[in-house]
């Protein structure tokens, strides 16, 4: 049977980990799909990526690793993501993936002008949302956990802007048929987001009590992860 693999593109911060687990339990969490065989690569930990026929769907993490830096591991990814593409293979990107989806494609993806983007923020749909298959039942607007200083600045060409807010134009877009990337974070429960606003305030100067305060549940955007395994079971119970 085919798998949906998840690319681990990093390891959250220790406590972080401690207190709620990393990153692939959070996606595995959200997709909420016992009839998916999930498999995790720590591709950090050696890079090595599956055969095209062996993949169901692919998702590609968030990271604490830059893009820009273009790590061998990175490079390794951004190499194979056209092949999945190519082969209509359902692929999403999350935060450090969506920015490594939009550069893979001949997009632009470096620091964003106006710095970092940290807790709960409003992101809207844009127009031609109404078609696209992971998001046509999504709310125009809603709410999503962000931690982001790099974004994806330019769009790839014949890609499709699905999402933004006054931080990032760029939040989501779609290229090709089944490939999205998304710059929130669906995989986020408010603990975790507001670790992350803890961590990183400790790093930067930012407005912790404040961000914490804000801080919501967000069903909509945990619901894109969900909808992306309803389409890789989709696909597979199609053949």
């Amino acid at each position: 049977m085919k798998k949906l693999f998840i690319i681990k593109a990093g390891i959250t911060f220790d406590n972080t980990k401690k207190e709620n687990g990393d990153f692939d339990k959070w996606v595995t969490d959200r997709l909420d799909n016992p009839n998916l065989d999930i498999q995790t690569i720590h591709i950090q930990e050696m890079i090595f990526l599956p055969e095209l026929d062996e993949c169901a769907g692919v998702i590609i993490t968030g990271s604490h690793s830059m893009v820009t830096d273009e790590e061998p591991w990175s490079v390794a990814i951004e190499k194979w993501i056209p092949k999945l593409i190519e082969n209509e293979i359902p692929l999403l990107g999350i935060c450090y993936g969506h920015q490594l989806l939009g550069k893979s494609m001949n997009g632009i993806s470096g620091y964003h002008k106006d710095g970092i983007e940290i807790g709960t923020v409003e992101v809207k749909l844009s127009k031609d949302v109404k078609d696209d298959e992971l998001f046509c039942d999504i709310p125009n607007s809603f709410l999503a956990h962000t931690i982001h200083s790099q974004s994806v600045l330019e769009l790839p060409k014949n890609s499709v802007n699905l999402a933004f807010n006054n931080h990032d134009r760029n939040h989501a877009f779609r290229i090709g048929k089944n490939a999205w990337g998304v710059q929130f974070h669906p995989e986020y429960n408010e603990e975790i987001m507001k670790s992350y606003i803890k961590e990183v305030g400790e790093l930067k100067d930012i407005p912790i009590n404040d961000l914490l305060k804000k801080v919501e549940k967000t069903p909509d955007a945990n619901l894109v992860l969900k909808r992306f395994g309803e389409i890789v079971e989709k696909r597979l119970r199609d053949g």
